[in-house]
């Protein structure tokens, strides 16, 4: 049986500079050329990954890292097999990169069976070298996340942000529902029963229980939910018993 194949970190003999349409000739990128892709470098040709970058366009180019995402973001690719044949490759990777990138990505592909001591040296290493570790367990798994990096680079910022709706209303549904088992018609129908946040808070336990779509059990979480202190005091011993 033939052995597995290892993810090469480097050029191999006989590879061609081919895009995702296979055997296209593409144009190399030199330093300082802007692209509308991700710029690969040669060294990995024959990489599995570069099959599974469908969805942007990349071309091969004369750059530092691996791959680079776009002017200020870059990414290494390494796989965990490789890392234990070559410890020393990846130190001396993220030393030649120093500073030239805002992002720096470490893309490691997780292809041994117990992969825990050194996904943790090598998350001390990012740490220390201001680099961002994504794990990856397949070829298209790390292909996909080059491909998301390299998609939302023009992105704005407050894309990611949670979108929160405004107004008393929606607040307070927000309040109530945090709670566990009450949904947001269960909060509405709280909030029209009682008429505000403040009274259902006030309102004892059997009249929550009353309320439509309520019930005992509802109305015990909520009510110990409105009145648990915020901060647990420490605990005041007993006083022993006197025989």
């Amino acid at each position: 049986m033939d052995p597995p194949e290892i993810p090469s970190a480097g050029p191999r003999p006989g590879d061609t500079e081919s895009g995702p349409g296979g055997g296209q000739e593409l144009p190399v990128v030199r330093p300082g050329t802007k692209s509308s892709g991700i710029v690969v470098s040669p060294r990995q040709r024959g990489n599995p990954v570069l099959r599974f970058i469908r969805n942007v366009p990349w071309e091969f180019g004369d750059v530092v890292p691996d791959y680079v995402l776009g002017q200020s973001a870059c990414a290494l690719f390494l796989s965990l097999r490789y890392h234990h044949l070559h410890p020393d490759y990846i130190h001396e990777r993220l030393r030649a990169l120093a500073g030239s990138y805002a992002l720096r990505v470490l893309l490691l592909q997780v292809d041994v069976k117990d992969p825990r001591r050194a996904l943790q040296d090598l998350a001390k290493m990012c740490v220390l070298a201001d680099c961002t570790l994504i794990l990856a367990w397949s070829a298209e798994e790390a292909g996909r996340y080059l491909e998301t990096y390299k998609a939302y680079e023009q992105k704005p910022p407050d894309l990611l942000r949670e979108r929160v709706e405004c107004g008393a209303l929606p607040r307070m549904t927000e309040c109530l529902t945090s709670v566990k088992a009450v949904n947001r018609t269960d909060a509405l129908s709280l909030l029209s029963t009682f008429g505000s946040l403040a009274a259902v808070a006030r309102a004892p336990r059997e009249e929550l229980s009353l309320c439509p779509g309520i019930g005992p059990q509802k109305a015990k979480r909520l009510f110990e939910a409105l009145h648990e202190p915020f901060l647990k005091g420490p605990k005041i011993p007993k006083p022993p018993l006197l025989s």
